[in-house]
């Protein structure tokens, strides 16, 4: 049976995701801050990282849920974290913003990353490959052309 099909009751009663972690992941161009409650003490963590330490971390850290926001780095992230074995959620950001709750840090960013992803339903971005990525250039390369010469 599909696992759509389970219901709430299935993750309860120890699906794939019952002792999983699930981590927010705010990507910038050199700080990184990742938000998750740990399993065990639940303790809250928000922790800010450089690039090589995330990725370190991550490689580390048990396979878990890793929600980032939908962008162009964000679709790089996603491959890489993949590989460390981790199942990667990408959201758009306009569903994101109704759950920052005080001023626009990386830290509220994180933590509402991490909220979005728990909420029932939540829509998700599909992680684009290279290929794919390399395909939308070239098509929005072409669009601003050809709107230069109209």
């Amino acid at each position: 049976m599909p696992e759509w099909e389970l219901g709430d009751n299935h993750l309860r009663n120890g699906g794939p995701e019952m002792n999983a972690t699930t981590y927010g992941l705010d990507v910038a161009k050199r700080v990184f801050q990742l938000y998750w409650v740990e399993a065990q003490s639940g303790e809250i963590v928000n922790r800010r990282f450089g690039r090589d330490e995330l990725i370190r971390f991550l490689a580390q850290r048990p396979a878990g849920r890793v929600a980032l926001e939908a962008c162009g780095s964000g679709h790089w992230w996603a491959r890489k974290i993949q590989a460390l074995g981790h199942e990667v959620v990408l959201l758009h950001a306009k569903f994101i913003r109704p759950f920052v709750q005080t001023n626009k840090t990386d830290a509220a960013d994180a933590r509402a990353i991490w909220t979005a992803v728990q909420q029932p339903g939540m829509r998700t971005v599909a992680a684009k490959t290279e290929d794919q990525q390399a395909m939308l250039a070239l098509h929005r390369m072409r669009a601003l052309l050809v709107k230069f010469r109209t």
